[in-house]
């Protein structure tokens, strides 16, 4: 049975606005992994200082525009936050994109659309400012969400606001407002939001991997960026 979102998104990827800057004829990209014995060792993760510097060292270190992963990435560092703890398992699977960069780096609209919700989760770990835009592709809605921005971007952006291709959206956040991380995008694309508003999880169980990845497709089907690395 044919997937309609997913072929809806790959016979439209040529039109999509880049998300982040960047240029493949000069703009260097390398993966970040953040899975058990990856690029981040355990004792920067024990470490909140060497933790919040650790992503611009690497990607200056590897003379990137952007470090990129995350999709389907199994991650210890969620044990830094009890945001992630859970009495029957803990959540530990990401099922975003995330794209590291200094804050400040702008963020754009791939497609036109309209804004769903906007939210502010500062809890420590969680996503900070948040936006959340609702799509249509051949008919078929979805939706994208972009995490640990800047707080200003979302200050008096509402529900049902539009936005148009290419439109600049928002900002990487500094720590202090993007859920106390290192300055990333996390981007998502979900298929049903499920009544959720401001917020939808970007890191679940692994035991529910099958149902948060179906609703969640990989976002590199819109951002094009992993053929890079």
């Amino acid at each position: 049975m044919t997937d309609v979102l997913l072929a809806a998104i790959r016979k439209n990827q040529y039109a999509f606005h880049p998300v982040v800057p960047f240029d493949p004829s000069t703009d260097r990209l390398a993966p970040f992994d953040l899975r058990e014995g990856g690029d981040m060792p355990v004792e920067v993760l024990e470490d909140p200082e060497a933790f919040m510097a650790f992503p611009e060292k690497l990607r200056q270190e590897r003379k990137a525009r952007y470090l990129i992963g995350g999709y389907n990435e199994l991650r210890v560092m969620y044990s830094r936050s009890d945001l992630f703890d859970a009495e029957t398992e803990p959540r530990r699977l990401h099922i975003g994109t995330d794209i590291w960069a200094p804050a400040g780096n702008p963020v754009y609209a791939f497609w036109g659309g309209m804004v769903h919700s906007v939210g502010w989760n500062d809890r420590k770990g969680d996503y900070g400012a948040t936006l959340i835009l609702l799509h249509q592709l051949e008919g078929v809605p979805f939706y994208t969400l972009y995490g640990h921005l800047s707080k200003r971007d979302i200050d008096g952006v509402y529900a049902g606001q539009y936005v148009i291709r290419g439109q600049e959206i928002a900002h990487f956040g500094e720590p202090a407002e993007n859920g106390n991380w290192p300055p990333h995008l996390h981007f998502q694309i979900i298929r049903d939001m499920e009544l959720r508003e401001g917020d939808y999880p970007g890191v679940v169980k692994p035991g529910e991997a099958a149902r948060w990845l179906a609703n969640c497709p990989d976002p590199d089907l819109i951002l094009q960026l992993n053929k890079y690395l």
